[in-house]
Parts: C-alpha cells; structure tokens; sequence
C-alpha cells in the first residue's frame, strides 16, 4: 500500500527519526520526497514503510507509503497526494528540507515481484501515486534481466498529474541495465485529458476492450504476462476482475500466477 492514515503508538526502538532532505510538488495535489536511510533499512522493491507526523494534540498519525527510490539508494523517496484536510498530508505539506519524520525500523508488504514465476513480459499498472512502487522495481537490474518486456501504464486524471515522465524515460538509459533499455514500454493515460500519446479511458475499460494492448503492441497471456496492479481501491478492484474474465489468477507465494494486487490508499 502506498497511503493509509492510522493512529497507533509509538514503539520504543521500533521507530527512528529520519530528516526531510528534498521536496518537490508535481502539481497542487501530488508531491515526492526524500528521507534520510537508516543503514539499517532493507527493502525489496515494491514494500512499503510507515511513516509518522505528530498533530498539534501530540498525537502521533502514521501513513504507509510504498519506496519510490531504488533500494540500493542511500536515500528513501516518497510520493504522496496531498488529502485536504488529511491529519498526516496537511501537516506534510508544511513540512520543509531538514525537518523530522517519523519511520518503522522495517518494511513491510508482499507487492514485489517474487511473487511470480517466470514470465516474458512485466505489466506494471498504475493510477496515481500507484506509481511509486514501480519506480522501485523498475529501479531493480533484476527486473531489467529477468523480464524480456516490461509495459508501464500510469493513469492519471490530467497530464499535470503523470509524475515522474522524465525519470521514467531516463531509465532506458541508466548505466546499470542501460542494454536492456529497450525492453521499457511506458504508456500514459489521462482520464479528463486529450494528451498526444495518451490514453484518455480507465485502465479496466482498456483491459475490455482491448485498446491497451493494441497500443502497445504487446497480447495479454497466461503464459507469458504478469501483472502488477496498483492504484484506488475501485481501480484495483475492476482491473482485477476484468482480467479475471479473461482467465487471468491472483498469484500467491504457494500458489504462483499472473497477478499481483495492492491498493494505493
């Protein structure tokens, strides 16, 4: 999961204390950011942490958000939509380059990609902040040698919200996997826009009627897909079922398939 608000009380050496070193708003509803690493902390892309601000009661409100950043970076990277009147987002949003956040010693979440056996091609669907962990895993030289494709498809209402288009591009070149960069197919989609080179319906509509794959230029298989599917719980939902139709199954560690399913918020 990438966002959910609880309270909860703090847990002695459970938590750490972690300093704001970069901050930057994508739009008036959508920011990243980036925290101090403990040495300490290991992840497998795709996990999430907890993250903790104090309200003006004293109170601690905890979020979890999935990493952004790659897990060999000796930063975390966070990106986050901005609830109005959220008691942790609000409080973040005040927030500035040296102040403190909270965050449990460990990650947690099973969204990772070990969660499938073998495939040939990676579907990485995403609405929204959905993104994050895909930045992390397509971040991962195991992704880039493991799979012969790998499809990324971010929605997202307008083109002001589909974040992380230049960094995204950047990966086809980046030195550790920069020979299989071509393998990266990236696909936007925006809802209430006319963009060029996007999609402009839902993810599962896409899925229905076959838009998406004839854009991409890539067929949807049992054999040969595995999906990734992250964003709201309404988009998680019908793009799970519009794949199940198809006779697509959710993968589980016991029991390995084509899907993999977390919700954003």
């Amino acid at each position: 999961m990438t966002q959910r608000e609880t309270i909860m009380d703090e847990t002695g050496d459970k938590v750490r204390t972690s300093r704001i070193l970069w901050m930057h708003r994508w739009s008036p509803r959508l920011l990243s950011f980036r925290l101090t690493r403990a040495p300490g902390f290991r992840f497998v892309p795709g996990q999430f942490a907890r993250l903790g601000l104090t309200k003006a009661n004293g109170a601690p409100v905890w979020r979890a958000y999935s990493m952004a950043s790659a897990n060999w970076e000796d930063y975390l990277e966070f990106y986050s939509i901005v609830v109005p009147d959220g008691a942790f987002t609000s409080r973040l949003e005040q927030l500035a380059v040296g102040d403190e956040v909270m965050i449990e010693s460990q990650p947690f979440g099973f969204f990772t990609t070990n969660r499938f056996a073998d495939g040939r091609d990676l579907w990485l669907l995403g609405t929204g902040t959905g993104l994050a962990p895909y930045m992390a895993i397509l971040q991962d030289e195991s992704t880039w040698q493991r799979f012969e494709r790998l499809i990324l498809v971010h929605c997202a209402r307008n083109g002001e919200d589909l974040a992380y288009r230049h960094e995204i591009a950047a990966l086809r070149t980046h030195p550790l996997w920069g020979e299989h960069g071509h393998k990266l197919i990236y696909q936007p989609v925006a809802t209430r826009e006319s963009l060029p080179g996007a999609l402009q319906a839902r993810i599962p509509e896409l899925l229905r009627d076959g838009t998406l794959e004839s854009r991409v230029g890539i067929p949807l298989t049992l054999e040969n897909s595995r999906i990734m599917i992250c964003g709201s719980p309404e988009m998680v939902h019908d793009t799970h079922k519009a794949l199940m139709a198809r006779g697509f199954s959710l993968s589980r560690l016991a029991a390995p398939a084509q899907i993999a399913v977390e919700n954003a918020w």
